[in-house]
């Protein structure tokens, strides 16, 4: 054991003794100098310069106002179309519309006629025999809006009124 720590005491005193008589030997710089240092701004490259810039301006620009022209042509070559076809239907629509209102009539006259038929001296058409219309020969007026609904809910006759007025082109 002794001589283990004799070997240790000696290799440490060694090393110790090395490191002691060793020179020291100082950092310089190379023969000529080091290179002078480059401190000054280096500035980037320029992709994009002033005509670039103003030319990719304009040139979108021009683009979109093509675009713009272009959509805007469509657009009312649409609207010419849509209105041409509401302008082609729009007899069509009002003489569906003029045939449904003298069928709702003719029902309103079948369903008093069912109605009252138990009544004696009812006639279809009349109060208890006066004319409840003054006619002028053959033209045709219009019955009262409270007679014409008079067999519909209110929620059917509010969406008759808003569906007619719709269609209504005068």
């Amino acid at each position: 054991m002794i001589f283990i720590m004799y070997l240790i005491f000696q290799l440490v005193f060694q090393s110790v003794n090395k490191m002691a008589e060793a020179t020291f030997k100082q950092d310089l710089p190379p023969k000529g100098g080091y290179a002078p240092i480059n401190f000054k701004r280096i500035p980037a490259r320029r992709v994009l310069n002033a005509p670039i810039i103003y030319g990719a301006l304009f040139g979108s620009m021009a683009i979109g106002h093509y675009i713009y022209l272009r959509g805007k042509a469509r657009y009312t070559k649409d609207r010419i179309e849509w209105r041409s076809s509401e302008l082609a239907l729009e007899p069509l629509m009002l003489a569906e519309r003029d045939r449904e209102f003298l069928k709702q009539c003719r029902r309103n006259r079948d369903a008093e006629t069912e109605l009252m038929k138990d009544v004696e001296g009812w006639e279809v058409g009349t109060w208890y025999g006066h004319k409840v219309y003054k006619t002028l020969g053959d033209k045709w007026i219009d019955p009262d809006i409270n007679d014409f609904y008079g067999h519909c809910s209110p929620r059917q006759i509010t969406i008759y009124k808003n569906h007619a007025q719709h269609l209504r082109s005068e």
